[in-house]
C-alpha cells in the first residue's frame, strides 16, 4: 500500500514544475516541492539498492554512499547557489538532530523492547561526536562577527577533509554491512531491476529532484514569511524531514516488523553519515558553485546536536531498547524544535 501511493506521488514532480511555470505563489510551490521530494528520496534509494545488489559489495558501497544523499546534497548546493547559508547549515544540522531523535525515537517506540548492536550505534554515536568537536573550529569564531567572512570558509575547508577522511577509513565497512542487511530483507525485490534500469532510474530521479529542489529552494523565504517561521526553523525542521522521509519511513517500517536492531543501526548510521560525509562534501562541493560554504554552526545548533547525542548515549548505554527510550527521543526532538522556532534566524 505503502510503495503504491510512493509510486503514484512521483507525479507530483510534474505537478510542481508545471505550477512553476504558470506563475503559481511561492507558498503553493514550497508545499508541493517538499512533497515531491519524499518520493523521489524514497526512489532514489530504492535505484541505488538494486544497483548495489548488481555492483557487488564495494562499488554498490560507494554508489550508496554517493546518491543515498542525493536529495539533501542537492537542496544545500542550490540552497549555497541562491546565497543561504544558513538554510544549508540548518538543515544539514537538522538532518543529524532529526535521525538521533525523531527517526531513532519512532524506531524504538514502534519497535518495542529488544537487543540493540552496541558496537555499532557507539561507532556512529563517535563519529558525531568527533564531527561536532571539529565544527567548533569555524564555528567559534563566526560567533564573532561576519560568519559568512571567506576566512571561515577556507578554515572549514581541512576540517571538511578531516571528516571525509575519517568517514572513509571508519564507516566503509558499517556502511557495506548495513546495505548489505537492508538488501538481504526483500532478495526478489532486489532481483527485480536490471544493474541497466537501476542506473537509468537513478540517473532520471536524481535529475528530476534537482528540479524539485530549485523550486523549494527558490520558494522556501517567501513560505517562511508568509507562514510566520524563520528561514532558519523551516530548513532545520521541515526541510530536514522531507529529505529524509523516505529513509526516516524505512526505518521506522523495518522496526514495526520486528528488526529493531537493523532500524536503530539505520538511523545512527545516516546520522554519522550526515555527519562526516554529507556536510563535508557540501562545504568542498560549495567551492565549485560559490561563495563557499563556511560551517559556522550557530551555538543553539552545536548545543542541540550536543545534546542529542549525549541523550543517545544514556538512554542506549546498555544496548536495550523500549518505547520508553523512543518516546523520550520523540520529546525530546519537539523540544529541540521548539528551541529553533524560538531562536529565529541569526
Amino acid at each position: 500500500m505503502v510503495r503504491t501511493v510512493l509510486w503514484l506521488s512521483l507525479a507530483l514532480a510534474p505537478v510542481a514544475f508545471a505550477l512553476e511555470q504558470f506563475g503559481a505563489g511561492d507558498v503553493t510551490l514550497f508545499v508541493v516541492a517538499a512533497a515531491a521530494l519524499i518520493p523521489l528520496a524514497w526512489l532514489i534509494g530504492e535505484a541505488t539498492e538494486h544497483a548495489a545488489h548488481h555492483t557487488g559489495a564495494g562499488i554498490g558501497g560507494f554508489i550508496n554512499a554517493t546518491f543515498g544523499n542525493a536529495p539533501e546534497l542537492i537542496i544545500a548546493l542550490f540552497a549555497v547557489s541562491h546565497g543561504l547559508p544558513e538554510v544549508v547549515r540548518g538543515s544539514l544540522s537538522g538532518s543529524v538532530i532529526g535521525n538521533l531523535l525523531l527517526v531513532l525515537g519512532f524506531s524504538l517506540a514502534f519497535g518495542g523492547k529488544g537487543e540493540l548492536d552496541r558496537t555499532s550505534s557507539f561507532v556512529s554515536l563517535g563519529l558525531v561526536a568527533s564531527a561536532i568537536l571539529l565544527f567548533l573550529v569555524p564555528a567559534v569564531p563566526g560567533w564573532d562577527g561576519n560568519p559568512e567572512r571567506h576566512s571561515l570558509a577556507v578554515v572549514s575547508l581541512p576540517v571538511s577533509a578531516v571528516l571525509l577522511a575519517v568517514y572513509v577509513a571508519v564507516t566503509w565497512r558499517a556502511l557495506r554491512r548495513h546495505r548489505n542487511l537492508h538488501v538481504s530483507d526483500e532478495p526478489a525485490e532486489m532481483a527485480a531491476w536490471s544493474l541497466r534500469l537501476s542506473l537509468g532510474v537513478l540517473a532520471a530521479a536524481t535529475g528530476v529532484t534537482a528540479v524539485v529542489a530549485e523550486i523549494l529552494v527558490g520558494s522556501i523565504e517567501t513560505f517562511a514569511d508568509r507562514a510566520g517561521l524563520s528561514d532558519f526553523f523551516v530548513a532545520a525542521v521541515i526541510v530536514a524531514i522531507v529529505g529524509n522521509a523516505a529513509e526516516h519511513g524505512g526505518a521506522v517500517i523495518v522496526a514495526a516488523r520486528g528488526k529493531i536492531k537493523l532500524a536503530a543501526e539505520i538511523a545512527l548510521a545516516s546520522s554519522a553519515q550526515v555527519a562526516v560525509f554529507l556536510i563535508p562534501a557540501v562545504q568542498i562541493l560549495s567551492w565549485a558553485v560559490s561563495p563557499p560554504l563556511p560551517l559556522a554552526f550557530r551555538p543553539v545548533e552545536l548545543a542541540a546536536l550536543a545534546g542529542s547525542t549525549a541523550l543517545v548515549v544514556v538512554l542506549l548505554f546498555r544496548g536495550r531498547s523500549s518505547r520508553a527510550r523512543g518516546l523520550v527521543l520523540i520529546g525530546a526532538y519537539a523540544a529541540v524544535a521548539a528551541g529553533f522556532a524560538l531562536a529565529g534566524d541569526r
